[in-house]
């Protein structure tokens, strides 16, 4: 695959809104705010949740919701999805009935914004997912990765309060993903991965947002082995990640980065003195978007 091959659009008009306010001093301003909007989820003929969302992409988030949720299973083959854009509402129809009854029964509230919610076992199949103990991440491509994703054009650095997710390999971002809540934003990654049929081998997971369990847990059940982020950790989602195997690699701003689970994975063949610290201007933007988007 190509780099970017689905990418952050800023200048989408239906994302986000121009707002009239004040600054610090007084000063009249217009500043851009993104746009959320409801979106209900369907399963066959049953709803499962309404999400709040930013709208774009709806076919992968409702795809991706539900594999990380194991209401589908990987040989459930999906003969539609339909959105319907006027009462904001999608649905995923499969070739056979699904059973997800329990799993509504029982229902997480997740430490992602915007209030994700898991339903279920939280814990279901995580301990069952072996990850590739041969894959590795090269320093040189991990400063590569945020390089390029980080002065990417994204609603992330334009307007803040969103969190970003970035399928990459080796060096190169593939699919770049964005919405309120990063279990949202890794939710349509998953989703676009099933529905082209791409393989977690040789991946890398990249977010803008915390590194949360619920971040290691979607990960692991993807069956990705390196996830970066250039915000920090949880103990929970350090635990788990130790738990799993997963490489867990946080605070990635120009030259600097924390490993501390899977460091074993980690190929030292970047010399960080020859790598340049984020700019002013780029590091104080992503540091205002990160403080919005908590």
């Amino acid at each position: 695959m190509d780099e970017f091959v689905v990418r952050p659009d800023p200048d989408d008009p239906r994302l986000t809104r121009l707002v009239r306010g004040i600054d610090q001093e007084g000063r009249p301003i217009e500043t851009a705010v993104v746009i959320e909007r409801p979106l209900t989820l369907f399963l066959n003929g049953r709803e499962i949740v309404t999400m709040m969302t930013i709208g774009d992409h709806p076919d992968y988030l409702a795809v991706g919701y539900l594999l990380n949720q194991n209401m589908l299973a990987a040989d459930d083959r999906i003969v539609a999805v339909d959105y319907d854009a006027e009462i904001d509402t999608v649905v995923v129809r499969t070739a056979r009935e699904t059973d997800f009854e329990a799993k509504l029964k029982k229902k997480t509230l997740t430490s992602g914004c915007a209030q994700g919610t898991v339903f279920g076992d939280l814990m279901e199949k995580f301990d069952e997912v072996r990850l590739d103990r041969a894959a590795i991440l090269r320093t040189s491509w991990l400063y590569a990765l945020t390089r390029k994703i980080n002065t990417a054009p994204s609603l992330y650095l334009a307007a803040g309060a969103i969190h970003g997710c970035v399928l990459c390999e080796e060096d190169r971002p593939l699919l770049y993903l964005e919405d309120v809540g990063r279990h949202n934003a890794v939710d349509k990654i998953a989703g676009y991965m099933h529905l082209n049929g791409i393989s977690p081998d040789g991946k890398i997971f990249y977010t803008t947002g915390r590194l949360t369990s619920e971040m290691v847990i979607k990960t692991v059940q993807m069956r990705i082995p390196i996830l970066i982020s250039r915000s920090g950790f949880t103990a929970w989602g350090v635990e788990l990640a130790r738990q799993a195997g997963l490489t867990l690699i946080g605070r990635a701003k120009g030259r600097r980065f924390v490993a501390l689970a899977g460091e074993e994975r980690i190929v030292f063949d970047g010399d960080p003195r020859t790598i340049a610290d984020e700019p002013a201007r780029l590091a104080r933007k992503a540091s205002l978007a990160e403080e919005d988007a908590e």
